[in-house]
């Protein structure tokens, strides 16, 4: 009898769930309180983390989103460098900071500008590889490009490599008004809250 109430409680609990994701402001309330809002300042380098491929050669729409909002920040003269994060393809071909490099040199930054990181598939290995990578260079003060919920774990990652970090998130998981897109809202904030979580116990954050 107890294991069925767990069954019919936990039943229950499901549907309010997915009453108040679907029905309610509660993702969009999420987002916001999870993000964290840009502080545009001039930085040594723009390091923009990885966002996906969706095949070889083909940058996510997180990625491209980044890489766009990266190459502006330097257009705008926020750096002199924008390093460019995101692994090789598997199997072997153009990976995700090949074609961000690509893209950069395509808007006119030039190849002396720009800096690849094709090795790192977790933020804390960005962190690390980023870390190596620029502070020979000289570098210590950052903006960071990522998504706007992303932006306070890897913020925090990159602090803890000996980097200043400056905000400048993307903010790629908009306000969502039907139920659909709700769902479609919370799913990458319950992966982020995962995986803060992952970190925290982990002892990475």
């Amino acid at each position: 009898m107890s294991g069925w109430r767990f069954i019919r409680g936990l039943g229950i609990v499901t549907v309010v769930a997915f009453l108040l994701v679907c029905f309610t402001p509660l993702p969009n309330l999420l987002n916001r309180w999870t993000g964290v809002s840009a502080q545009l300042q001039p930085a040594a380098a723009i390091v923009v983390l990885g966002g996906g491929t969706e095949g070889v050669g083909v940058l996510s729409t997180s990625s491209l989103r980044r890489t766009v909002h990266g190459i502006t920040l330097f257009q705008r003269g926020f750096a002199p460098l924008l390093a460019l994060s995101g692994p090789a393809s598997q199997p072997p071909g153009r990976g995700e900071a090949e074609v961000r490099a690509e893209l950069a040199r395509l808007f006119g930054v030039s190849p002396a500008a720009i800096v690849t990181e094709t090795t790192a598939r977790t933020t804390r290995a960005e962190a690390a590889c980023m870390a190596a990578l620029l502070h020979p260079k000289g570098v210590s003060k950052i903006l960071l490009v990522t998504g706007y919920a992303h932006m306070a774990r890897a913020r925090r990652l990159f602090e803890k490599v000996g980097f200043t970090v400056q905000p400048a998130p993307v903010d790629d998981l908009s306000e969502a008004s039907k139920p659909e897109a709700r769902w479609g809202l919370m799913r990458p904030l319950a992966q982020e809250f995962l995986a803060r979580t992952y970190y925290r116990v982990a002892g990475y954050l």
